[in-house]
């Protein structure tokens, strides 16, 4: 094995991707539906190699420059994500979930300042206990940010390498049940308070027309539909289409077939028997008048008519607000069918009273010119695309590093957002900006996500390489249960207080506030279970804002985790 652990340490690379395949690995795998996930199993797998080669005097260690390079790429791209939803969260509805959002984030970093200094646990515990309480891995790198820039006094004969392994070693002991703890808090805090989430969620889906969670995804009926009927009714012949919808406005013409040979929707052709006239609109309308114009056929030249899916982006200022219902009464908008809203890159259920936000993906199917002129109507329709626009990156960047540069005294430091908090502040400007300048900042959904995805695990890969040197020498029983313990607090307090004022004070409906309880801890767990126990969708409803919200705050609270503890 030395001879393994040597090569490996003179192939930083393979190293490297090592650790990530096995961490994505075992972040797949899962006990009772419970598993670690690739980051925290990063961290886990890159101490584990680092500790094991250390047996064999082996030290594994990766460049700080890399380390630094993903974790910034990461910070950014978790800017472009949350960054309509954060904007969004400033009014109606959503202030009232950016509020259990801050009480939450400010309560889990209370406890862990308190309990760190409390029990006297070493430097860097702080940032650890509330990356891993909170499930917030971004809030290790922050957390670094402290040490590098100087602003954590450490203590005589205290490394810096030593700091970051104590915040690595802290991150591992409470994410554990920071992530299983959450989850079932979640799934079980309407029983403690004596309410059926289910009936509640139940109502909510009544009263605001949201398709209940055990509705099958894939469903024989469609709201929308296309016939094809031939002319037979005399009344009609050598009138026009225009003139039949005129008076039959709940139709939509959208094809016209003579004599073997497609005509279009040609509204002023003179109709003519034997004609196959295609029509489309609501699935009620088509059988309302049946014999209208004549029986229904099955003709394919009719009905070959281009069919589009699409995603538009919601940037149109006019159509936000508006309730589904509002919607259809838009023309064109019966030619087209919503599938699916994502909001801060989640799903959001669709009622009759959902409404539209900034930056809001509506993924419709429908007639192509129809989908065409719906999507310009209410922003812009966003086509696969895979290229990116790295102009707007590297602006997006550089803007970043600036906004990171600025500091101002306090707590007899210099405290600024440092590189990281300026680089999530700048995400949120550079998406904020893309939703009004249709121009500028190509982004893909999957391009952001590599940003996400790779740049937090290789971070934290490395993050545990480097600290699993130290990591036997820190290690004992005693400070571990006290590691532990606070987190353990610091992870069940916050979700029972935000779950009170939510119910109590805002009177949340449950179902939407178990969403909101998840959100506000910006783990997407435990509304996925709390959906799944009580079979509906609505919790989903009270999920983005909190999720956005506390994204950007325990973030940057890693920072000052570690800046108060001292």
């Amino acid at each position: 094995m030395q001879a393994f652990f040597q090569f490996l340490a003179a192939n930083p690379f393979i190293l490297l991707f090592l650790t990530v395949g096995l961490a994505v690995w075992l972040g797949r795998k899962s006990i009772a539906g419970y598993g670690l996930g690739m980051v925290a199993s990063a961290i886990i797998i890159g101490c584990g190699l680092a500790v094991w080669a250390s047996v064999y005097g082996v030290t594994l260690a990766l460049d700080n420059f890399a380390k630094s390079l993903f974790y910034y790429l990461f910070m950014y791209g978790v800017g472009l994500r949350v960054g309509p939803s954060f904007v969004n969260s400033l009014g109606g509805d959503g202030i009232k979930f950016t509020f259990l959002a801050i009480v939450s984030c400010v309560i889990g970093l209370a406890i862990v300042v308190l309990g760190a200094r409390i029990l006297e646990l070493p430097p860097g515990a702080a940032g650890g206990m509330l990356a891993g309480s909170q499930t917030m891995s971004a809030a290790i790198g922050s957390a670094e940010q402290a040490v590098t820039a100087g602003v954590v006094r450490l203590p005589e004969g205290t490394t810096a390498e030593q700091v970051t392994a104590m915040i690595a070693l802290s991150y591992g002991i409470t994410y554990i049940w920071g992530t299983v703890g959450i989850i079932l808090i979640t799934k079980y805090l309407p029983a403690w308070w004596g309410i059926d989430a289910k009936a509640a969620a139940r109502a909510y889906e009544k009263e605001h027309g949201v398709a209940s969670g055990d509705s099958p995804a894939l469903s024989g009926w469609t709201p929308g539909a296309l016939r094809a009927y031939r002319l037979e009714n005399t009344a009609w012949v050598g009138r026009t289409m225009r003139e039949l919808l005129r008076e039959n406005p709940e139709y939509r013409f959208a094809n016209l077939v003579r004599d073997g040979a497609a005509l279009g929707a040609a509204q002023e052709e003179p109709l003519r028997l034997g004609d196959v006239i295609a029509l489309g609109g609501r699935r009620e309308a088509m059988t309302e008048k049946m014999g209208l114009i004549g029986p229904e056929v099955s003709d394919r030249l009719a009905l070959d008519i281009p069919l589009d899916q699409a995603e538009v982006l919601i940037t149109n200022k006019e159509m936000l607000q508006k309730t589904r219902d509002e919607w259809r009464a838009l023309p064109g908008a019966d030619q087209v069918q919503v599938q699916k809203i994502e909001r801060g890159g989640v799903p959001v259920p669709i009622g009759s009273n959902t409404t539209l936000q900034r930056m809001d993906v509506v993924t419709i199917v429908g007639l192509k010119d129809a989908v065409d002129r719906i999507g310009q109507t209410f922003g812009r329709v966003v086509r696969p695309s895979v290229a990116t626009d790295l102009f707007t990156l590297s602006f997006g960047m550089i803007l970043g590093f600036l906004i990171g540069a600025i500091s101002f005294p306090a707590f007899g430091a210099s405290i600024g957002l440092g590189n990281a908090g300026g680089l999530l502040v700048s995400g949120v400007i550079v998406s904020s900006l893309s939703s009004r300048l249709r121009f500028f900042g190509n982004t893909p959904t999957a391009a952001r996500n590599v940003l996400e995805d790779l740049g937090l695990v290789v971070f934290v890969a490395i993050v545990g390489i480097n600290a699993g040197n130290s990591l036997l020498a820190q290690l004992t029983g005693v400070l571990a249960l006290k590691i532990f313990l606070v987190g353990f607090v610091a992870c069940s307090v916050p979700p029972v207080i935000v779950w009170a004022i939510g119910y109590h004070v805002f009177r949340i409906n449950p179902a939407v506030l178990m969403g909101g309880v998840a959100g506000a801890r910006s783990h997407s767990g435990p509304c996925r279970e709390a959906a799944v126990e009580i079979q509906s969708n609505v919790p989903w409803i009270g999920f983005p804002v909190g999720y956005a919200v506390s994204g950007v705050l325990l973030t940057v609270f890693g920072y000052f985790a570690m800046l108060l503890a001292q």
